[in-house]
């Protein structure tokens, strides 16, 4: 388990998601599924940038406020 950001990997699995969500990791790849969402698919593989992901993750914040 990670404990900041910057111990994170430069790219991203749908475990890292679920864990800084606090979403199971089904959920987590529900969220890599949406329109907005910075996806890099390799293969079968769902992977998103570390900057990507929380540039996306500020951006759902600020359409909910």
């Amino acid at each position: 388990m990670y404990k900041t950001i910057e111990e994170y990997p430069l790219v991203l699995t749908a475990a890292h998601l679920a864990e800084i969500l606090c979403v199971s990791k089904p959920t987590a790849y529900e969220y890599m599924e949406q329109e907005s969402f910075p996806i890099i698919r390799i293969g079968r593989s769902k992977r998103v940038l570390k900057t990507k992901f929380f540039d996306w993750l500020a951006q759902q914040q600020n359409q909910a406020s």
